[in-house]
């Protein structure tokens, strides 16, 4: 970390962020706080110098052996607080005196449970100095800290309440930092984006964004969780305020245990409640959408081998599809359906849904996959095409097979995409990026 401080003056308190390289951090930001199971309040502002160089500390969660084994561990070197509602500023060192670049607000993914917005792997580095756009990496709390709650004593969707505030956060102070807060494109992967398609759902947020990219969200597995909700809340009620982080985190498995009869939703057993604030009913959830569809440009899309990430989960799958000729046949099988089920289809409906209710809207497939890898192109493989650098990478099992120097090239393509899409370039009606990604205009039909 470099000792040299740049200071910046927004409304919120001067922030001294630090020297990166070829970009300027501000670092671990606080936007908001909040009791446990309690709404978030926007932090107060200030007047001594805040300094932004230390990381943002990732929400207490438990620790995930095989995400580790398949990605590298991302959580290495970063603290845990409860306290985690905190964001980070990455742009670019050259930024001109009054330039006003778009800004890309990032909401990480990992089910709702794991992950942190300052994790190495999803480090925007590359894709601020290469395309000039400012980032916003939002850190919130997970599972029972955030995504579990009765209504009654317990909010819930408190993690979403917290990104609420963080966009609220850039709105305010971001022009201070080069960024454009008419320009904000809100992106996210995996649970990151199904959080994206849901604060889209929040009447404010048509003045809180403009644009929005959602990356394999789970749409699938969205709807009719009421019933495992409320199972896993009876479970939670021996989790207390005054309990401390690691005694909450330990809990959590057993109240997890609760949505194992549940099906594919149960894979993804922590999430946004619907009919408890800041969302609609579930039967209002689309018409909630379709009011802000005329205002938010959108793209969507999914790997093209989404479940292969978690087929060594499922030790009696593994039997299976190491059986000779057939095996193979049965592999291709359960990830076409489970990619379909929780994905594709409900990717493709929401892009429809979109474009009809007066939206534009881009659908996309990621078929890159490092050669050889028996991974493909599975959840996922999109981060290190965006994200992180070669030796945040290293211990990745998703790579193996593809040279550093391929991975960025390929990436290079993509992140042109996205931040093109951020500045609000138009897109054409089809196109792709040979052997990488495809992508084409929805239409309401």
């Amino acid at each position: 970390m470099s000792t040299t401080t740049l200071a910046f003056t927004p409304p919120c308190g001067p922030v001294c962020g630090w020297e990166d390289g070829n970009v300027i951090r501000a670092t671990g930001i606080p936007y908001a706080i909040a009791d446990r199971f309690a709404a978030p309040v926007p932090s107060r502002d200030w007047t001594e110098p805040f300094e932004a160089t230390e990381l943002s500390p990732a929400c207490p969660q438990v620790r995930s052996r095989f995400l580790t084994e398949v990605l590298g561990d991302p959580l290495a070197g970063l603290p845990r607080d409860e306290q985690c509602q905190r964001l980070s500023v990455t742009l670019p060192h050259d930024l001109h005196v009054d330039e006003r670049l778009p800004v890309m607000v990032w909401i990480h993914g990992g089910s709702y449970t794991t992950g942190a917005g300052d994790a190495d792997i999803m480090d925007p580095a590359r894709l601020v100095a290469e395309q000039r756009v400012v980032v916003v990496a939002v850190t919130y709390r997970l599972g029972l800290f955030g995504y579990l709650g009765s209504g009654d004593a317990r909010p819930a969707n408190l993690g979403l309440l917290d990104q609420l505030q963080a966009l609220r956060w850039v709105q305010r102070n971001i022009s201070a930092f080069g960024g454009d807060p008419e320009q904000v494109t809100l992106f996210g992967q995996s649970s990151g984006g199904d959080a994206v398609a849901h604060l889209m759902a929040v009447p404010a947020s048509i003045s809180l964004f403009r644009r929005a990219i959602l990356q394999s969200p789970p749409l699938g597995i969205s709807r009719g969780r009421h019933k495992m909700n409320a199972a896993m809340a009876q479970a939670a009620e021996v989790v207390t305020t005054d309990m401390s982080a690691d005694e909450v985190v330990a809990l959590q498995a057993e109240v997890q245990k609760r949505a194992s009869s549940y099906g594919l939703m149960g894979q993804m057993a922590f999430g946004t409640q619907y009919g408890h604030h800041p969302l609609p009913a579930e039967n209002e959830i689309e018409a909630a959408w379709d009011r802000a569809a005329p205002h938010i440009d959108i793209l969507i899309g999914h790997t093209a081998e989404e479940a292969r990430l978690y087929l060594p989960t499922v030790p009696a799958l593994q039997r299976v599809v190491g059986v000779p000729l057939v095996g193979p046949l049965i592999r291709r099988a359960v990830v076409k359906v489970v990619t379909a089920a929780v994905y594709s289809r409900a990717i493709r409906r929401f892009a429809r849904r979109h474009a009809r209710a007066g939206g534009t809207a881009h659908t996309y497939v990621i078929s890159w996959a490092a050669p050889g890898n028996p991974y493909c192109a599975a959840h996922t493989i999109d981060l290190p095409l965006l994200f992180g650098n070669e030796q945040a990478w290293a211990g990745s099992r998703l790579l193996s097979g593809a040279s550093w120097a391929a991975v960025d090239a390929h990436g290079k393509k993509i992140r042109k995409l996205w931040t093109d899409f951020a500045r609000g370039a138009p897109i054409d009606v089809a196109g792709q990026i040979p052997d990488v990604l495809s992508y084409r205009s929805a239409s309401g039909r």
